[in-house]
């Protein structure tokens, strides 16, 4: 129906991004996933909260949950792959079992390859290992 106001939804989306220079909607990427996959370059391979330790250490403080979210977008996006499941037994306050899963890089991750994930597993490795030798 044409009424006074002659509207046009498509031309208004075009100005909007030429306007603004950016199109619209949330971008894909994200820096807590990014740093995931700098995390996943030097570790190759790791479950969740193993990457949310290294992750904590590191970076300013994130929850688990958000970890977790971004490992399942991740994998969505190709950034990461899930390598294997494994389930352990135990006692759990949940139950008697337990599942890992164990991520990797995926085809559309880019690691910057950042030196303080470098530095800080290179210290974590160097310390455990000298706590290994005096234990002995």
């Amino acid at each position: 129906m044409q009424g006074l106001y002659n509207f046009n939804t498509e031309t208004y989306l075009k100005q909007d991004t030429a306007l603004y220079g950016m199109p619209r909607g949330r971008p894909v990427r994200s820096m807590i996933r990014q740093r995931i996959v700098e995390i996943l370059y030097f570790l190759q391979q790791a479950y969740g909260y193993e990457i949310y330790k290294v992750y904590k250490a590191v970076y300013p403080l994130v929850t688990l949950r958000s970890i977790y979210y971004h490992l399942q977008k991740g994998v969505s996006t190709g950034e990461f792959r899930v390598k294997t499941i494994q389930q352990t037994e135990g006692d759990y306050s949940w139950g008697s079992q337990a599942e890992k899963i164990i991520y990797e890089l995926g085809p559309q991750a880019k690691p910057t390859v950042d030196g303080s994930v470098k530095e800080y597993l290179e210290q974590r490795k160097n310390s455990t290992n000298f706590k290994k030798r005096n234990a002995s």
